[in-house]
């Protein structure tokens, strides 16, 4: 039985931690919060992710909580007009092996903390952000092994190190040293609404996204169908990072004065709005060093345009999990199962990650005759052909 460190209690941590230990490890989670718990509102799940989670033993219980979606709409935000519809029933839960849903990440995050806090290998540690790691040699204890470095100053020590700490990661500023994350120039906006403030005609079962010149706006229901996520993201060329910063609704409103009709009814209904400004990383092949790696946003963070952010970052809890099956904490192979990981997940994320900024310059954002182009290409493909320009990403790695 190896000691696994992770630096981050997530969505990618916690999922880790109940991977390696589903695989009969002990697994400690450092978290940088006292209280573990996730912000923010709606996420979307993929049929790769319920993949993921039914391997972690979740799947059930993140199912009971999310919204199962009949379709993905693509509408013309200023026009109104219905693009392209991709149905998300009987054909598509056949041939990818699991439905497309949406649920709160509140909602997501729950399933799995409590699946953690029930595995006795599990060891859940708030207020204890991973600063540094020293490996085997510096300041660990003899033998093979890392050690991590908290803010407290306290020092854990373990076999391996995983570091899910997010976006701005310190485990990757030390191990991969490619500075502060890239600023798109994109700002979203953030509201979830009561769904009994939304007239009838307008709850739909689906995830409708309005494309506009440089903007787009989607939407689609949560919690049990109990509340309506709302995000309108706007290229703006905002050049400094925001995270979570309270915006009044007139002022949301006022950011996209072309939108049409339908969609402007469900926009004005936003509360409590908060403002972010997208960040991603470009791509790195390597993200393991020794007995360290990273998973998640701190080994490959996205923009939302693929929807695949937390998807990706199960994909790689239960492949990491399932390659440290059977690892002895003294051997020399556990450097190479990290490396293994870590070139079995790159060429895949990498692709998500640059798939993902292209969506939102190619579908989401076009104006003019680019746009025009878009509506034409996607009014073209049939509900097979939409299905085989996602297979890549939907049918997952099983």
């Amino acid at each position: 039985m190896a000691n696994i460190l992770i630096a981050g209690g997530g969505i990618g941590g916690l999922a880790a931690a109940l991977s390696v230990a589903r695989q009969g490890h002990r697994s400690t989670v450092l978290e940088r919060s006292d209280v573990f718990g996730e912000v923010g509102a709606g996420i979307q799940l993929g049929p790769n992710a319920f993949h993921a989670l039914d391997s972690l033993g979740v799947g059930a219980a993140v199912r009971e909580r999310a919204v199962l979606i009949d379709e993905l709409r693509f509408m013309d935000g200023t026009t109104g007009e219905r693009i392209a519809c991709m149905p998300l029933t009987g054909p598509y839960r056949e041939r990818f092996g699991n439905p497309y849903a949406v649920v709160h990440r509140g909602d997501l995050y729950q399933a799995l903390l409590d699946a953690c806090r029930a595995h006795p290998a599990v060891t859940l540690l708030g207020g204890q952000y991973v600063v540094r790691y020293e490996q085997a040699g510096e300041r660990a204890a003899a033998g093979s092994g890392v050690t991590a470095v908290t803010c407290t100053g306290r020092a854990f020590h373990g076999d391996v190190l995983i570091g899910a700490d997010g976006i701005r990661s310190a485990v990757r500023r030390q191990l991969v040293g490619d500075g502060d994350p890239r600023v798109s120039g994109h700002t979203i906006y953030r509201s979830v609404i009561p769904m009994d403030q939304v007239p009838e005609e307008l709850r739909w079962n689906s995830v409708t996204l309005w494309a506009g010149p440089k903007w787009h706006f989607v939407h689609y229901p949560i919690a049990g169908g109990k509340c309506l996520n709302l995000a309108a993201t706007r290229d703006d060329a905002a050049s400094e990072t925001m995270t979570g910063v309270s915006v009044p609704a007139a002022e949301v409103v006022a950011e996209f004065p072309e939108l049409g009709h339908a969609a402007r009814r469900l926009l004005e209904l936003g509360k409590g709005w908060r403002a972010w400004v997208l960040c991603d990383r470009d791509p790195v092949a390597g993200w393991t060093d020794g007995r360290v790696t990273l998973l998640g946003d701190a080994a490959h963070p996205m923009l939302q345009y693929a929807a695949q952010g937390a998807c990706m970052a199960l994909e790689d809890a239960v492949l990491l999990g399932e390659l440290l099956r059977g690892a002895e904490p003294g051997e020399p192979a556990l450097e190479r199962r990290l490396e293994k990981y870590n070139a079995a997940r790159s060429e895949r994320t990498a692709r998500t990650q640059l798939v993902a900024r292209e969506m939102g310059r190619q579908l989401y954002h076009p104006a003019g005759d680019a746009a025009r182009a878009r509506n034409r290409m996607l009014c073209s493909l049939t509900a097979d052909e939409l299905y085989d320009k996602v297979a890549w990403l939907h049918a997952g790695v099983r």
